[in-house]
């Protein structure tokens, strides 16, 4: 079973779970913690190969990574615990595990809030992934990481979030950002399947002003999407909003999750 963190709440029978990106790890999410810790039960997820998260030899070799493998580590972590249902917190690339979660098992999640979403991968995104695929055996994952993070994360006021991220890819080893890096094979169906289909669970994207690679197509999404989905923008904020801007993220989540209760 993948590695979790909970935070209790004795006055509160919710939960929130937290879903971090490729390369990060649950520490992400620690500019989070006191203020939902206050409302609700709080349960981190280091995903597989991330954080505390480090496959025997044995399953390495064996464990195949698909989305819908990844999303059922976490369906596990719920029953192991017995929490019925949740409300769920990601991060880029975890807001695809939590939608694929929401896909396969919709009774489980109370809401999902989606910040840095990825639902399109836009021509530089594209242009990113064969780049990885072409020199993912040829060069060290972090040469490969320090590069897209760049491209993903280019402004100054980016640099937190930056380095946030390599110093977490540190803790990967290169078989497992290449394991990880070949679900981008699988990317662009699910994605795809994502926009055209409308869940009836509460979601919230929030997405950083700053996040030209992403917004746009979020921006489609919700507007199709409106018995269900709302945005909120960051102003001066780039892709990691939670780390950039994380007052004015834990108040508009915690403003949401509170209307889904």
């Amino acid at each position: 079973m993948i590695n979790y963190t909970i935070y209790e709440n004795k006055n509160s029978q919710q939960w929130v779970t937290f879903v971090h990106g490729a390369g990060g790890s649950s520490s992400i999410w620690f500019k989070q913690i006191r203020d939902f810790q206050k409302q609700y039960n709080v349960l981190l997820l280091d995903l597989r190969g991330h954080g505390n998260s480090k496959p025997s030899l044995k399953t390495a070799l064996k464990q195949k990574y698909t989305f819908s493998a990844l999303a059922n580590d976490i369906l596990e972590v719920l029953d192991f615990l017995q929490i019925q249902k949740s409300h769920f917190v990601g991060i880029s690339l975890g807001t695809i595990l939590i939608r694929q979660l929401a896909e396969m098992y919709p009774k489980r999640v109370q809401s999902m809030v989606l910040g840095g979403a990825i639902l399109k991968m836009n021509f530089r995104s594209q242009v990113l992934m064969r780049l990885g695929n072409a020199f993912k055996y040829v060069l060290p994952y972090l040469v490969l990481y320090r590069f897209f993070a760049f491209v993903i994360m280019p402004k100054k006021n980016h640099k937190q979030s930056r380095l946030l991220f390599i110093n977490e890819a540190k803790k990967l080893y290169q078989k497992e950002f290449i394991k990880w890096f070949k679900l981008t094979a699988e990317i662009n169906p699910v994605l795809k399947w994502f926009r055209q289909v409308e869940l009836n669970i509460p979601t919230l994207y929030v997405m950083g002003q700053e996040d030209y690679m992403f917004l746009p197509s979020v921006r489609k999404v919700v507007e199709a999407h409106y018995k269900s989905s709302k945005l909120f923008v960051i102003e001066n904020c780039g892709h990691v909003v939670n780390v950039e801007q994380p007052n004015v993220f834990n108040t508009a989540v915690l403003s949401f999750m509170n209307t889904t209760k």
